[in-house]
C-alpha cells in the first residue's frame, strides 16, 4: 500500500479522465489519498469527491494564495467542513512569499486562524511553506500543541530540526527528484524514519522524467522509489513505513 498524502484531484484538469487517473493510481498500488482544499470551492468539492471514492480523505483550507479571501464566509465554511467526521486534517495553509498573491499580513491572520482551529479540533494541520520559513516557525511556535506535515519539503537540512523539534511530519514532493535539488536530497536522508511522508501535490510539480505533464497519485512512486534509493532500504518497505506514518498522522482506516 501507498500513500499519497497531498493531492488535488478536484481541479477541472482532472474532470476529463478523472476514473482513469484513479484506476492509474490504484493499478500502481497507491491506494489511498490524502485531498486537501485550498479555499471554500475546493475544499467543498473535496469533500463531494472522498464521499464518491474510495481510498481519499478530505481536508478543508484556505491556502496563503487566497488569503485575501479570508473573510467570515470562509471561516464559517472551512471550520463547518473540519467538524465532519471524515475531514482528516486542517489545511492546506501556511506562508507563501514567493507569489505573494495575497498580503503578508493577511497570509498571517489566515495561517494562525487555521492553527488555531487544528488545535481546539486536535486534528493535524496542512502546511504550506514558500520563502517563508522564519515567519512560519514563528507561527506555529505561538500556538503550541499543534501537529500536522510541512507539506512538500522544499528546503534543506538547515531547516529542518526546528520542525522536527515541533513534532511535526515531513513530506517530499517530486521537487526532490529534481537534478539540482541535492540540499532537499540530503533532507529527505536525515528525516526520521516516523516522521517521513510521501505526496505529488497533482497536478503539480510531476517528477523528474515527467517535468511539464500533469502530475497524478500514480508518480508518487518515483518519489518512494527515489527515497527508497537515498535511505537505503527496500521499496516496499518504505511504501508500508510511509503509509503507516500517514495512517498514524491523519487517522486514516487500514488500506
Amino acid at each position: 500500500m501507498i500513500t499519497d498524502t497531498h493531492a488535488h484531484l478536484y481541479w477541472k484538469n482532472f474532470d476529463a479522465d478523472q476514473a482513469d487517473v484513479l484506476a492509474r493510481a490504484r493499478a500502481a498500488g497507491v491506494t489511498r489519498c490524502v485531498v486537501p482544499g485550498t479555499d471554500v470551492e475546493t475544499s467543498q468539492a473535496a469533500f463531494e469527491l472522498c464521499a464518491r471514492e474510495p481510498g481519499l480523505f478530505p481536508a478543508a483550507g484556505l491556502h496563503p494564495h487566497d488569503a485575501s479571501a479570508f473573510d467570515e464566509r470562509a471561516r464559517t465554511t472551512i471550520e463547518a467542513l473540519s467538524r465532519r467526521p471524515e475531514a482528516v486534517a486542517v489545511g492546506e495553509t501556511g506562508l507563501d512569499y514567493f507569489k505573494n498573491f495575497s498580503p503578508r499580513e493577511a497570509q498571517r491572520e489566515n495561517f494562525r486562524w487555521h492553527l488555531e482551529l487544528a488545535r481546539a479540533l486536535d486534528q493535524p494541520v496542512i502546511v504550506h511553506c514558500r520563502d517563508a520559513h522564519a515567519d512560519t516557525l514563528e507561527l506555529l511556535r505561538s500556538v503550541p500543541g499543534v501537529r500536522g506535515v510541512m507539506h512538500c519539503y522544499t528546503m534543506g537540512v538547515e531547516e529542518l530540526p526546528a520542525y522536527l523539534d515541533l513534532g511535526f511530519h515531513i513530506s517530499f514532493s517530486g521537487v526532490v527528484t529534481y537534478p539540482k535539488n541535492e540540499a532537499n536530497r540530503a533532507a529527505a536522508r536525515a528525516v526520521p524514519s516516523e516522521r517521513l511522508l510521501i505526496e505529488t501535490d497533482a497536478p503539480y510539480l510531476a517528477p523528474e522524467g515527467r517535468r511539464g505533464q500533469r502530475n497524478e497519485p500514480a508518480h508518487v512512486v518515483l518519489v518512494l522509489e527515489l527515497l527508497a534509493t537515498l535511505r537505503g532500504m527496500p521499496r516496499d518497505e518504505l511504501a508500508r513505513l510511509t503509509s503507516a506514518n500517514a495512517t498514524a498522522l491523519f487517522g486514516l482506516p487500514p488500506g
